[in-house]
Formats: C-alpha cells, structure tokens, sequence
C-alpha cells in the first residue's frame, strides 16, 4: 500500500494534469466549435447573379461554362475629318447620359512617327440611339484657323482621355464628368484628371501619382458598392499587365496592385476595358486586348503583332476569372482585322433595349479603313451555364434572398428545358418546390418568372438558408436573380 505521504503526492499529480487537460480542453473547444459550425449562408438578397464563376456553386454535373461572342454589326463611326488622324483614332470610351449617349476618342495627329508629344486630339461624338452618331462642331479647339470641330481638348492628355459619368451621390454638379488622360514616358507628365460640368468643357484638377506605364486606355469610375473611385492602368511586368488603384476623392490614389489571374499562362493584354455591370454592381467585366506580338499581321502595316478581345470577371476587383482563355472576340475572316491594335474594346456597355447590349469595337487599325462597328449581345449573355441534351444540374451553396419570385434569363432548344428546385438548409427539397413541381420552361427570355404548383411567391422562404437546383437540358442559363416584387 502507498503510504499517506505518497498517496497525497500522486493526488497532488493527478489534480495537476486533470488541470492541465481541462484548461487544454477549455482553450481548443471554441476552435473545435469554429470548425465544425456550417458555414452562412451566402445572402444574395434581390440581386442578379451572373453565372460567370463557381462563386456560388456548391456541386454541377455533365454541365459546362459556355462563353459567348458579341455579333457584327453596322460599322457607326468612321475617321474622316482633317483633325482625324484616320488610322491612328482609338481608346474610345462611350456611356449613356440620360436620353443621350456620348463618346470620345483619341487622334494621333503625328502618327505613326510619334504617338507621344503634344500633337493629339480628344474628339466627341453623341447619339440618340446608340447607332447614328454626329461630331457636333464644338467651337472649343483651334486646328487650323477654325474652332468648327468636335475636339474637346488637344495635347499631351489626349492619347488616351477617358471621361466617365459621375454615379457618386452628391457631386458637385461641376464635377459631374471626371476623365484621366496622359501617355508619359521617359521625363513626361504623369497622367491628368479633370472635371467637368457639361461633358464638353474640361478643366485640370490634379495628377496621378501612383506609379504606372499609361500607354495603354487607362480607365476610371466610381465604384457604387466599394463606395470609392477605382483606377485600373497598363504596368509592365515583363509582360503588358494591369493594375489597379482606389481613392475616396478622386484626387489622391493609393498604390498600384496588379491584378491576379491566378494560374493561367501570361498573355500581353493592352487595353482592360474594365467595368462594373450595370445590371449586376458587384460584378466587375473586363474585355482586354490580348496583344499576340509574336505573330505578323496578315496586311503591310507598320508594327507587327495581331490581336484579339478576351472575357473577365471579378467580385473583389483584384482577382480576376480568366476561366476561358479563348477569344471573346476573334479578327474574323477581314484581312485588315489582323492587324495590332484591331477588336479593341471601347470602355463602357450600352444597354439599347431590354434584351440586348451594345459594345463597340475599332477594326482594321493602322489602315486607312480604320473604323469603329457596333457588336452586340444578349443582355446577360457573356457566359452560360449550358446543358447537353442528355440533361444536367447544378445546385447552389447555402444561400439566403430577400425577394418574391426567381427570374431566370435563359434559352432552350424545342426538345429543352429548365427545371428548378428549392432545397432547405439540409439538401432536402421542399415540399411543393420540389423538380417534379416546377413547370418546365422552354423558350427564349431574359427575364422568366419560375413557377411550381403551390405558386410562384417564395416571400415565406425569405431570410432563410436554402439552396436551388437548376435542372438544365439543351439549354442555356445566363443568370438568375430572387425579384423583389411579386
């Protein structure tokens, strides 16, 4: 037997580690907790969710991203007038204003032998349809003796100027319009901004200092959701690539990030195009110029390298989706498209009817045919979630809404169609909300109220974690979005 003093040590021992595994237990239990509490749901409130990524997809099957390619149309702007430097116009920015829409470009008047110096040109046009387009003579700029033109301004800023539409609540109304513009190289200017209160007359209000090659359409706009001005601009990083910037002001920027691709193959991209999508804020689309300079162009022009238009997206604005490394936009079968600097992407989406957006795209550049076309896209339409005819389906992570009804922008064959499901916060389907109780759509639609037998309403579902299951068969689902009115 222990005696009474040995017998009180080992209980002093003992008392010690039970201690120390309890303190052990009480120190790791809430990590414990932590790792094992399911994930909330992902609250997408009555936005439109663009199925562009697998943000919101928890499992697919037999299904597969499908991009989508703007269609050819009429060719909208030519560069015909002695101010225009017909070969060398480019870095167009276009945006709707109320019933009017504006667009500016850039002319290179001592190109090819200079694309720097003072000797550029920015330019106005404006529209009431998006497709006729006129360059009001402006009474602003002297070129040769006569203000009868439609330059807005001349010199070192003018290579790329880039206004925008000020969305900020509560700008001032002098300062409705914003641009940057600057192309500096060497000991040159860094690039400008500006402001305006009429989109026409511009006046200097700072520079930028954040670091950064600029030979490129630099872009800026205000960022509704981020609730800051964001800047994205050409770097070189042994390859062309862009950056990205932030300010609160308009005024004073932060420093430059680039931004991430993640692991796909580096591509010279010039231009970016970056924009948030009108009908989806927290969604950035970009459309840049993929530059292939290894390549000679399929005419005698001056500089070699051809070029094409590619697809991304981004929800943070610094990590971009390049999912599909294909082209957006191929040169097609015009010879005078293979040519560096050819399917660039002008900055901005016009949306001229419901079921449709407009872009617009310079074609045979460094020729004497360079022109401008409009290209257009079902709204929505940049990637698709597509079936096969054999039928598949993708079901959601846990989300939660805020509306009434789902509204689904899709396409069918006549033998397809789009089935959707409600499950609860376990996977399980609801009762009345269940595949088998959907009624099937078939057809051709931006904007189609799903309905199950117990009705289209979804109000009581509101607020709690659920996930959708989309049954998809010969068909294409270009997004999705819970209605926030019955």
């Amino acid at each position: 037997m222990l005696s009474e003093t040995r017998f009180n040590r080992a209980r002093s021992s003992v008392n010690v580690h039970l201690s120390t595994i309890a303190a052990m237990v009480l120190v790791t239990t809430p990590f414990l907790l932590e790792a094992v509490e399911p994930a909330k749901p992902i609250d997408v409130g009555s936005r439109l969710e663009l199925l562009v990524d697998d943000y919101l997809i928890e499992s697919m099957e037999n299904l597969e991203f499908r991009l989508h390619s703007p269609k050819s149309q009429e060719r909208v702007m030519v560069f015909d007038k002695p101010w225009e430097n017909g070969p060398y116009c480019d870095y167009v920015t276009v945006f709707q204003d109320g019933e009017l829409y504006r667009m500016y470009y850039a002319s290179h008047l001592d190109a090819p032998g200079n694309f720097g110096g003072e000797n550029h040109v920015a330019c106005y046009a404006e529209s009431r349809d998006g497709i006729h387009w006129t360059k009001p003579a402006l009474g602003i700029v002297d070129y040769e003796g006569s203000k009868k033109n439609n330059i807005v301004l001349r010199g070192r800023s003018c290579p790329n100027f880039t206004p925008f539409l000020d969305t900020r609540p509560g700008v001032a109304a002098d300062q409705k319009y914003k641009a940057v513009g600057g192309n500096p190289r060497g000991d040159r200017p860094r690039p400008e901004l500006f402001v305006s209160g009429d989109a026409i007359h511009w006046r200097k209000v700072g520079e930028v200092s954040t670091p950064g090659a600029y030979d490129s359409q630099n872009v800026m706009f205000w960022d509704a959701i981020g609730e800051q001005y964001v800047f994205y601009f050409r770097v070189y990083e042994g390859r062309r690539h862009i950056a990205r910037a932030t300010s609160p002001d308009f005024l004073t920027w932060s420093n430059g990030q680039s931004i991430d691709l993640g692991q796909t193959p580096k591509e010279h991209l010039y231009t970016n195009a970056t924009i948030p999508y009108f009908r989806a804020p927290h969604m950035y689309l970009a459309f840049p110029m993929r530059y292939v300079w290894t390549r000679s162009p399929l005419v005698k022009v001056r500089k070699g390298g051809v070029c094409d238009a590619v697809f991304m997206s981004s929800r943070d604005g610094v990590h971009f989706s390049r999912r599909h490394m294909e082209a957006f936009m191929r040169p097609g079968p015009h010879r005078r498209n293979w040519t560096k600097h050819s399917i660039m992407i002008a900055w901005g989406l016009l949306p001229l009817s419901e079921d449709e957006i407009s872009l617009y795209v310079s074609q045979h550049y460094f020729t004497d045919t360079n022109h401008l076309i409009r290209a257009v896209l079902r709204t929505d339409g940049f990637v698709s979630m597509r079936g096969p005819y054999s039928g598949g389906e993708f079901t959601t992570k846990q989300i939660s809404f805020s509306g009434h009804n789902l509204v689904i922008n899709a396409e069918t064959s006549a033998a397809g169609s789009i089935r959707a499901e409600i499950l609860d916060a376990d996977g399980k389907p609801l009762e009345g909300y269940r595949a088998e109780d959907c009624t099937e759509f078939y057809g051709d639609t931006t904007a189609h109220t799903v309905h199950w037998k117990g009705g289209r309403d979804l109000s009581r579902l509101a607020g709690k974690p659920v996930r959708v299951r989309f049954q998809i068969r010969d068909a294409d689902l270009y997004s999705f979005r819970f209605a926030a009115t019955k």
